[in-house]
């Protein structure tokens, strides 16, 4: 496989007497989803911010393109191509769906009324349109607010939104999370939308049988550690739940 796209390597954390993470090595290639699951507690909230800028580690390093990255701010791993998507979506409900698409992204129209602070709406509604339409987001229109969406719909505009900025890795933080089996499928065929793009991507999740089903790849933290980083094909849902909770290792599967 060709040189990892986003690494993080040996990284270590630790909040006061706590090690959240020791000695954690995760790597992420172009096209590529990798399944980062494990236990409460186990430190995925803790790498989610390393990888996504919002903290930095105590030890190690995160490389980009195979070139070492201290992030000072999320803003700084957000320019350099790193898409982070939280369980909360980060969504504004009073907003039309192309108006959370450039949420922060926004375009002034052209000439003096740009000047003047006029938002071009026509354009960014037909940016938002065919970026969703390309990355398999399925809606009626993106003139419609977001409280009027289903929660999978939702979920969909959040990651559609990653992956039409992302222009190298996106993580996402449970993005199945409280969605029923529908809405799951909506999102699940978004996400690999983003690997056919050619992006990275890092899934994290509790919802074992999504993770087996779209990943390439699974690594498995418990109490800050890699216990387990092996192609999904390895494991059974009854082996990769054993590798978190550490009543055995990966078996192969049947």
């Amino acid at each position: 496989m060709a040189e990892a796209i986003y690494e993080a390597r040996g990284v270590s954390k630790s909040y006061g007497s706590v090690r959240a993470l020791e000695d954690v090595d995760l790597t992420v290639h172009a096209g590529e989803i990798v399944g980062l699951v494990g236990d409460n507690g186990a430190g995925k909230s803790t790498l989610v911010k390393v990888l996504s800028g919002a903290h930095q580690a105590d030890g190690g390093a995160v490389l980009l393109d195979g070139v070492e990255r201290r992030w000072r701010s999320p803003h700084e791993a957000l320019e350099a191509g790193i898409e982070t998507l939280y369980q909360d979506a980060g969504l504004c409900p009073d907003l039309t769906v192309d108006g959370n698409v450039f949420l922060g992204r926004e375009r002034l129209r052209p000439g003096l009324l740009g000047k003047l602070g006029f938002l071009d709406n026509k354009a960014m509604a037909k940016v938002a349109r065919d970026e969703l339409e390309r990355v398999g987001v399925d809606l009626s229109g993106v003139s419609r607010t977001v409280n009027a969406l289903s929660g999978g719909q939702r979920q969909a505009v959040a990651i559609g939104r990653a992956i039409a900025w992302a222009r190298k890795v996106i993580v996402l933080d449970e993005p199945t999370n409280h969605l029923g089996a529908r809405q799951s499928a909506e999102v699940l065929r978004v996400i690999l939308g983003a690997k056919e793009r050619g992006l990275g991507v890092v899934f994290i999740s509790h919802t074992l049988p999504h993770v087996l089903e779209v990943t390439d790849r699974v690594v498995v933290l418990r109490l800050g550690r890699v216990v387990a980083d092996e192609p999904t094909s390895t494991f059974t849902p009854d082996s990769l739940l054993k590798a978190i909770t550490g009543l055995s290792g990966p078996a192969a599967a049947a």
